[in-house]
């Protein structure tokens, strides 16, 4: 048995769960839509190419759940999960995600989305372990502001080290799914790295590397 690990936004889905919810915020009159949408695209197109400090995304896109409590949010997002993300999981995700299960493989989604968000995704895709960018909450509210290590380039990695220890799996043999430059650390240390539907900066690498490459529909 080994760990089967999957990026989640253009990986399992097709499309960013942070910009669908931030269309949502903007839906329900949480944000200023076209000001907020504006925004969240040039920091989205900064992430495309590597070069977003995920700081500067977190704190902008937070900025609409201080004040509001874990249960408001998720009141929220379950209904946004089932109507807008579940129509983009990839088939092929699902039948990846089903054949590592078969050989005893443990599935993990690690993520640079918030944790509100991955861990309902992750639930819908029957996916119990998540790694994701934690919230901080300050008398049982958001605050705006993140805990510990991000779950972004690097940081991925250093939160894989960590949740290991802490659950006893090894990292021998481990295959990790993903279609983001982003996620090139975490990709050049395991075992079987898999590139899925890769941005035009990792097909590149992936070809250099001799990496596989899916096309997931």
């Amino acid at each position: 048995m080994a760990l089967a690990i999957f990026d989640l936004d253009e990986t399992l889905i097709d499309g960013d769960c942070a910009s669908l919810w931030a269309r949502e915020m903007a839906k329900i009159g949480w944000v200023d839509g076209e000001s907020f949408l504006r925004k969240d695209a040039e920091l989205m197109a900064e992430y495309a190419f590597g070069r977003l400090a995920m700081e500067d995304y977190m704190i902008f896109s937070l900025t609409p759940l201080v004040g509001r409590t874990a249960d408001e949010v998720a009141h929220v997002v379950a209904p946004f999960v089932e109507e807008v993300i579940e129509p983009l999981i990839y088939s092929d995700a699902m039948r990846h995600i089903a054949e590592h299960r078969k050989v005893g493989d443990r599935i993990l989604i690690i993520s640079a989305s918030a944790e509100f968000l991955v861990k309902a995704i992750a639930a819908r895709l029957g996916v119990e372990d998540t790694l994701a960018i934690q919230l901080e909450e300050q008398y049982g509210f958001y605050n705006g502001r993140t805990l510990g290590v991000l779950s972004y380039r690097e940081g991925k990695v250093t939160r894989l080290r960590q949740w290991a220890t802490e659950h006893g799996e090894s990292l021998e043999g481990v295959h990790f799914y993903s279609d983001s430059i982003n996620d090139l650390p975490l990709l050049e240390q395991v075992a079987y790295p898999h590139v899925v539907n890769p941005d035009p900066l990792l097909r590149e690498q992936a070809g250099a590397k001799g990496w596989p490459q899916l096309s997931w529909t």
